[in-house]
């Protein structure tokens, strides 16, 4: 492997260019080593040693003091937000980056961050940089479209996440010849790639240099991931260097990752961990009552630390996959939680269920376009109209999964306040302002097609067969 990794450096001729693969190819050589020594000796979790993590090691969110405004600002001005942007949105059909996605009132991912974080700029005189770590599936498209927020006065900085090479199952070389070669010959490493990008980058010096100490980590897809002034306090006070978000488990977060007591220190456990005979205890929710949001807070200074001792050995995600050609390869990833185990005094802070609202699907997207939540300055606020804190669970079929085909089969956000349950599959068109509430279920079946019109009511209702209601 290494000669294989020195033959696609030595290609690079441009001496920066060679500089920072020479960094990447490094870094990718470090994580396989540990993947070929933990395959060797077949080490595997030790489940009599897992336990739930102790009371002081996950705080309860409502247990946190508030910031007086002089230490607030104090904290702001150290902060640094961090947007987790390497991901495309091919999942809900849609070709580049997921944060241009249109999830609210004509706003995207990315303007509803640049607007959370302007506001707070304003509201508290500081200047909080946004940096986005991008992967080279996101990048050039990202940066041309960050230019419509350059008069903005926010600074946005971008930075890219490494690019390894895929490795080929049997052989365990690189598929990849060349440096540049097909982007199929190669991945973004999982999020747990970010310490090292950011100190190959030159940013993490930089935004030291710059007087910052705090930094908010979190996906561009949770909706409910915004500035907490009150976890952002805790950070500078406790002197802990690393906090981990969670949040209650419900039936749907199952296979999310939960924070852990192993060999006398804290762990995220993640279900590819997880020996198949002990899967269906990591999904109770009476063991394992918390998962993780992926919002993180963590101190700069103790990352430089954890670079400079080089201590990083994140969990190795090993991921199976088949290339269009019949090729089996494997993917080395690492998730950024993992890393709580290697900072000082990290915690996790159990927070409200607001504060996780990612958009994976278009079941997600119908949830954030509906009535139940509105925007106030970028952010999210649940409509104090909804009667239970709690979102309605809403499962849309194959004819919505692509985002143009939902937008296409709604004539206007449905209201959904009383809402408790939601199932549609079959091609099921709505009007304008339609009400859904209690259970409804509506299934057209193949060959049918379902209209609901403008103005209907529809309240613990099941719906099958064929409706249609042409305009006259």
């Amino acid at each position: 492997m290494r000669n294989e990794l020195n033959k696609l450096v030595e290609q690079v001729k441009d001496p920066e260019i060679k500089k920072r693969f020479e960094l990447e190819m490094d870094c990718f050589y470090h994580l396989f080593t540990r993947f070929l020594h933990e395959k060797s000796k077949r080490q595997k979790l030790d489940w009599d040693q897992v336990q739930s993590p102790s009371p002081e090691l996950v705080i309860p969110y409502k247990n946190l003091s508030q910031p007086d405004p002089q230490s607030l600002k104090q904290c702001l001005s150290k902060l640094a937000v961090l947007k987790l942007n390497g991901g495309l949105g091919t999942t809900m059909g849609m070709v580049g980056p997921k944060s241009a996605i249109e999830v609210k009132d004509s706003m995207t991912f990315l303007d509803l961050t640049v607007r959370q974080i302007e506001y707070l700029n304003h509201q508290n005189d500081v200047e909080v940089p946004l940096i986005l770590m991008n992967s080279f599936n996101t990048d050039v498209e990202t940066k041309r479209i960050i230019q419509k927020y350059r008069s903005q006065g926010l600074s946005i900085m971008t930075f890219n996440q490494s690019r390894f090479p895929r490795i080929k199952k049997e052989s365990l070389l690189p598929i990849s010849q060349d440096p540049v070669g097909q982007n199929a010959d190669w991945y973004p490493p999982g999020h747990g790639d970010l310490f090292e990008a950011l100190a190959n980058s030159g940013l993490l010096d930089t935004l030291l240099a710059e007087g910052k100490e705090y930094l908010f980590v979190s996906n561009i897809d949770n909706l409910g991931a915004t500035v907490d002034m009150n976890i952002l306090q805790h950070l500078a006070s406790s002197g802990s260097e690393f906090i981990m978000e969670v949040t209650d488990k419900t039936k749907a977060d199952v296979k999310g990752g939960t924070l852990i007591e192993y060999e006398g220190g804290i762990r995220l456990l993640e279900i590819a961990q997880v020996p198949p005979e002990h899967v269906e205890d990591f999904k109770s929710v009476k063991k394992f009552k918390i998962f993780n949001t992926n919002n993180l807070w963590i101190n700069l200074k103790a990352i430089r630390e954890v670079i400079n001792q080089n201590k990083l050995d994140m969990e190795i995600i090993v991921n199976n996959k088949t290339l269009d050609n019949g090729e089996k390869i494997i993917q080395l990833e690492t998730a950024v939680g993992a890393a709580i185990k290697h900072f000082n005094g990290a915690l996790g802070i159990n927070v409200p269920r607001s504060r996780f609202l990612p958009v994976k699907s278009t079941s997600d997207l119908f949830l954030i376009t509906s009535d139940l939540y509105k925007l106030e300055h970028g952010n999210l606020v649940m409509n104090p109209k909804r009667a239970f804190g709690t979102t309605p669970f809403v499962k849309l079929g194959d004819h919505f999964k692509k985002t143009s085909n939902f937008l296409s089969r709604f004539a206007g956000p449905p209201h959904i306040l009383e809402l408790d349950h939601l199932t549609v599959t079959g091609d099921v068109t709505f009007g304008h302002d339609v009400v859904l509430s209690g259970t409804v279920i509506i299934v057209a079946n193949h060959g049918s097609r379902i209209d609901i019109p403008s103005g209907s009511i529809l309240h613990d209702k099941v719906v099958s067969g064929n409706l249609r209601i042409l305009d006259h």
